[in-house]
């Protein structure tokens, strides 16, 4: 156990579940991603401490036409934050009561090439080459006719939630997250127990299905809502997984198959 983590049992039963993967010979690449970034800011910062001191780079989605130019002198000095093109303008298209999206199934595929190819415009503009060619969607949504036009428009990767899945018409690299480490009503962290349970759930699934070869495990946070319970747990939960021989801490750019180098 973690040394002053915590002063419960909360963390056996993910110990006992990486113990599970360790014994059956298996290991989880373990990553973390982070929408809606858009300037420096005290939690920016904190995030990118959070990566340097597990040395787990994070994928940082930025928001192009909302992303303020003084990120750019900040990300200089956080090689931990590994930028990407988060949607467009984060803006809400879906029809009166269907759930959000930027890049829903009613919208001409015509008016999303534009969109699109104009916010990485810009976004290359002011991030410069540091841009990774990985594509996150607002509310991780995005119609799958649309999802297919990101190859073409430079994109090798893509990135939504847990149970997305690209159409028949193909695209990108996928790469989900598979936990939302925040509770949406309330806009606060979830509690510790809550998010323990799922992750162990998740992983005892897919431990025990023959038929299941993933083993990429996507946290997903969004920096600017965080918390003292969600940095809590974070620490926590990194401090107990990057030393686990069951996890192998990952570098988004290895889940695309992006050079390191480049």
């Amino acid at each position: 156990m973690i040394s002053g983590a915590t002063d419960s049992d909360i963390w056996q039963p993910l110990q006992a579940e990486l113990d599970r993967w360790t014994e059956a010979g298996r290991q989880i690449r373990l990553w973390l991603r982070d929408d809606d970034a858009i300037a420096p800011s005290p939690a920016l910062d904190r995030l990118s401490a959070l990566g340097e001191r597990f040395e787990l780079p994070v994928l940082l989605a930025v928001i192009p036409m909302l992303a303020e130019p003084a990120l750019a002198k900040a990300l200089q000095t956080m090689p931990a934050l590994l930028p990407c093109q988060h949607g467009c303008r984060h803006r809400n298209h879906a029809p009166q009561g269907a759930r959000k999206s930027e890049f829903g199934p009613l919208r001409p595929a015509d008016d999303i090439r534009d969109e699109i190819a104009q916010a990485r415009s810009r976004l290359g503009d002011i991030l410069s080459a540091a841009v990774l060619p990985v594509f996150v969607p607002p509310w991780n949504r995005i119609d799958p006719g649309h999802a297919s036009l990101l190859p073409e428009l430079g994109f090798s990767g893509l990135s939504c939630f847990r149970g997305y899945s690209l159409g028949p018409g193909g695209g990108p690299r996928l790469a989900n997250t598979h936990l939302d480490i925040m509770d949406w009503g309330s806009r606060t962290g979830r509690q510790p127990h809550e998010l323990i349970g799922e992750t162990c759930r998740l992983l005892a699934a897919r431990r025990a299905d023959p038929r299941q070869d993933d083993d990429a495990f996507g946290i997903l946070m969004h920096h600017r809502d965080h918390d003292a319970t969600v940095w809590g747990f974070l620490d926590a939960f990194l401090a107990l997984s990057t030393r686990h021989p069951a996890v192998r801490p990952t570098d988004p750019r290895a889940l695309f198959q992006i050079d390191v180098a480049a």
